[in-house]
């Protein structure tokens, strides 16, 4: 018998416990930032000087401009800085999957254990299931992505903040990191993503309770939105809305692979054109 209750407060767990894992992520990663600027401008006006803007010296090479380095001083680190550069690519790479596969796993549990039906979480084993998946997935996540292009820019263009900061901690540097990143964190990330906003949040609740899946897309899209908050404002609007299409995209074809497809070329192909390639047209954010 399924155990539709058992599995939708599951997955009401699992959500609370990634949002604040994100919160938690957004917080080390920003706020110690924005409390050293807070300091060291009241520092600057207790001495009566301007406070100097918090970007790293550029150091020119070979020229001498008259002025004998300050003995005694030292430049105050950044602490955003400081966290990011205590921990490698690499390292954050494995922390992201490992949190990313452990909660995946919580849900996949879950699922088997309330004996929730494949089909309400969009799977199925046929090949036409997965010749559609994949095709659906692929042309919808190539306009999703010049979407998410076309939308971050815009944002910009608005002057609402955004913030690349996690996508380029997270970009390798190096063959076999690029590997790990576009073979197996990407598709860790958009498999559990999906499995969890999409399938659960949609069609499980909507499954098991006979509701409209539409409704539950808004929520489902709130809380993916909410989960990307370290991109700033711009990140939140623009990953709603595409958390959105993502979910139209779910409702319409039934099939969670289309969605995962989708949700996995829209990153992939940010950090390929963006930290890859070095392209910076608009500044789309990573979902």
């Amino acid at each position: 018998m399924t155990q539709w209750a058992t599995f939708v407060g599951l997955t009401g767990v699992v959500t609370v416990l990634l949002l604040a894992l994100s919160r938690a992520t957004e917080s080390a990663l920003i706020e110690p930032t924005e409390r050293d600027a807070g300091s060291r401008a009241d520092r600057a006006e207790g001495a009566g000087v301007a406070t100097p803007p918090l970007e790293p010296a550029v150091e020119e090479r070979g020229v001498d401009d008259g002025r004998a380095p300050v003995v005694g001083h030292e430049e105050e680190p950044n602490p955003g800085d400081t966290l990011a550069d205590s921990m490698s690519t690499g390292t954050l790479l494995a922390n992201v999957a490992l949190s990313q596969g452990l909660f995946a796993a919580l849900l996949v549990g879950a699922a088997l254990y309330a004996a929730i039906p494949p089909e309400a979480l969009g799977l199925d084993l046929s090949r036409a299931y997965v010749t559609e998946g994949v095709l659906y997935g692929t042309v919808a996540g190539m306009v999703l992505y010049a979407a998410n292009e076309a939308g971050a820019a815009g944002a910009r263009r608005a002057g609402i903040d955004h913030d690349e900061g996690l996508r380029e901690l997270l970009a390798p540097d190096s063959a076999g990191g690029w590997l790990v990143l576009l073979v197996g964190v990407l598709p860790l990330i958009a498999i559990f993503e999906e499995l969890l906003f999409r399938a659960a949040l949609i069609g499980a609740v909507s499954a098991g309770y006979g509701l409209s899946p539409w409704p539950l897309a808004i929520g489902s899209s709130i809380a993916f939105a909410l989960g990307h908050g370290i991109q700033g404002t711009a990140g939140i609007v623009v990953t709603g809305l595409l958390g959105f299409a993502l979910a139209a995209l779910f409702i319409a074809t039934g099939s969670l692979l289309a969605v995962v497809v989708a949700h996995y070329l829209v990153n992939a192909l940010e950090f390929v054109v963006h930290e890859g390639i070095g392209l910076e047209p608009g500044g789309a954010e990573t979902a």
